[in-house]
């Protein structure tokens, strides 16, 4: 898991000139600072919003230093709006080099907190699934190549830096890097995750830790089993005795994993 500085996150961002980058969302936050970046280093700007007065702004900031843009509205979970933003794009740029599924929604109402209506569950909203669900998927499936980049914003990362990060993904020539994942943690730099590692890394962690649980599970069960049955042979207090014995042998056994937790 390489670590990408915010001083590289540019690096290649004049592969950028004339490019035409297809963005949803960018009416405001990081879809707009990304739009406005991407048009600064000489890409075509296509955004897509169902806020399109946001949108129209967007592209006119654009256009105001001296790059160029237009906006159109876009419902992202609605199928012909689009194949309506591609369609836009390529009859007004003539093609789509990149396209960033930015769009995204929260909901206050957690989903798993069900109304009931007269005795009966009602619908739950699925308006964030539909959104960043389905509405990715759509986009996705328009265009006839793979996606490079899927990134959800972090609240606390500086929305510059994550727009950096959208522009390093769509311009870095490694091939390296296609498919990567990319990871921006709350006050630090963003880390690219290559397909091949997704397994190490916090998720190696996870499933070492996972798998140490399980097996210590195991090992408890079965000395607590055998506690049980010496107690019953010869008496409560040696059994106490070797309850003893067992944890200190337990805990000497992983005293690795109890100094990280205890850190």
């Amino acid at each position: 898991m390489a670590a990408v500085p915010d001083e590289k996150l540019y690096a290649y961002a004049d592969r950028l000139k004339d490019k035409v980058v297809v963005i949803t969302g960018a009416a405001n936050g990081i879809g707009k600072e990304a739009a406005l970046q991407f048009a600064k280093y000489g890409a075509k700007v296509v955004i897509g919003d169902r806020d399109i007065e946001g949108g129209e702004q967007t592209a006119q900031a654009v256009k105001a230093a001296g790059g160029l843009a237009i906006a159109t509205k876009c419902d992202v979970t609605n199928w012909d709006d689009q194949v309506q933003l591609f369609e836009l794009a390529i009859a007004t740029y003539g093609a789509v080099d990149i396209v960033v599924p930015n769009a995204g929604v929260t909901e206050g109402v957690p989903f798993d907190a069900v109304k009931l209506v007269d005795g009966l569950p009602i619908k739950p909203k699925l308006t964030t699934l539909d959104v960043n669900l389905t509405g990715v998927v759509y986009y996705t499936n328009i265009v006839p190549v793979p996606i490079k980049l899927l990134l959800a914003g972090i609240p606390k990362a500086p929305v510059p830096r994550i727009a950096g990060a959208i522009l390093h993904a769509a311009s870095n020539p490694s091939v390296e890097s296609n498919g990567s994942a990319w990871l921006l943690t709350d006050n630090g730099p963003v880390f690219q995750v290559p397909k091949e590692q997704f397994k190490e890394g916090v998720y190696e962690m996870i499933d070492a830790r996972a798998n140490r649980l399980l097996k210590g599970g195991q090992g408890i069960a079965f000395y607590l089993n055998f506690v049980r049955d010496i107690g019953r042979i010869f008496g409560k207090q040696l059994a106490i005795l070797g309850v003893g014995a067992i944890l200190a042998k337990l805990a000497y056994n992983n005293r690795d994993t109890l100094t990280k937790l205890l850190k």
